[in-house]
């Protein structure tokens, strides 16, 4: 498992609806300086998925599926780093 303080929350914008922002944790022992959002623009969109996993990418949700997971009670908006951790080690993820 990837310790919290090896993990980084990041925030990746197509646009402006809720559903072009997205909020990705990311794993630091591959990408410690976060992901390379300008390289990874210019990934192919069939492989895009395989190029966030290489980035370091451990789980993406865009603003509005936050917004569900909150209203649910699942995230804390105010703590959201440490709820996408806590989500991602509940999902399998980490």
């Amino acid at each position: 498992m990837i310790p919290f303080n090896k993990t980084g929350l990041e925030e990746l914008s197509f646009g402006e609806a809720k559903e072009d922002v997205f909020y990705v944790l990311v794993n630091k022992n591959i990408s410690p300086n976060g992901i390379d959002f300008e390289k990874l623009r210019l990934a192919d969109p069939r492989n895009f998925d395989a190029a966030l996993l290489s980035a370091g990418c451990l789980i993406m949700l865009n603003e509005a599926e936050i917004d569900e997971l909150e209203k649910r009670g699942e995230l804390d908006k105010n703590k959201l780093h440490q709820s996408l951790y806590e989500l991602a080690i509940a999902e399998g993820m980490i």
